[in-house]
């Protein structure tokens, strides 16, 4: 995962970069997440929000003053901008807990509007990482947890090879959490939908295979 993505540094919980943006990269902070960006030497190309976290509009070159009352989040704001601009990867920050729930729950939806767009996106918090896939497959290797979750009706032909629990082109249903806590047994696994889509949270210590 790296050159020519999209990062979007949120209010959220933040823990650090665990991918850094380069030149090529495009850097956007929302509303209270310019406040990570300075403390941790990070420089946005833009600044956005309405600042309602933040307080009022920071002193930086490239500030888009958003309304109060609008139908997207800071963090979807951004994101939208980011599609405009023809990203189609996406690092969110600070798009985890907090004490806003909602705006997590917001953000996991952000990532299934990124896949209806064509793009990808991985949020991270601070021992874990969510993505989402639609009718393909995902390759992992390390350790640690591996949770998989259908956020919509129903997504079909879902097999899970090299984790504990193993699925073979099984239906998996948005009612029910079936893919919760498994684990990897020999360090790779693969994960994959024929139909449908899979919100997918794995620990820190996993990778993605291209």
């Amino acid at each position: 995962m790296n050159g020519h993505e999209c990062y979007i540094i949120g209010a959220g919980d933040f823990f650090g970069l665990r991918e850094v943006p380069d030149d090529s990269d495009y850097v956007i902070a929302a509303d209270a997440g310019y406040n990570y960006c300075t403390e941790n030497c990070i420089i946005p190309d833009l600044v956005l929000g309405d600042f309602d976290s933040l307080g009022t509009a920071p002193k930086h070159p490239n500030v888009m003053q958003l309304p109060i009352e609008k139908d997207d989040t800071d963090s979807m704001f951004a994101i939208k901008l980011g599609l405009e601009k023809g990203y189609t990867r996406f690092y969110l920050y600070g798009g985890l807990g907090g004490k806003r729930p909602d705006h997590t729950i917001a953000n996991l939806q952000a990532l299934l509007y990124m896949l209806d767009h064509g793009s990808r996106g991985w949020i991270f918090g601070e021992s874990y990482i969510w993505t989402a896939i639609e009718n393909s497959v995902l390759r992992i290797e390390g350790e640690g947890d591996v949770s998989v979750f259908c956020p919509d009706g129903k997504a079909e032909g879902v097999s899970i090879k090299g984790l504990k629990y193993e699925l073979d082109s099984a239906e998996i249903t948005s009612s029910f959490p079936i893919g919760v806590s498994n684990s990897f047994k020999d360090g790779q696994a693969e994960i994959s939908v024929k139909n449908g889509r899979l919100l997918i949270m794995y620990g820190i210590k996993v990778n993605e295979i291209d």
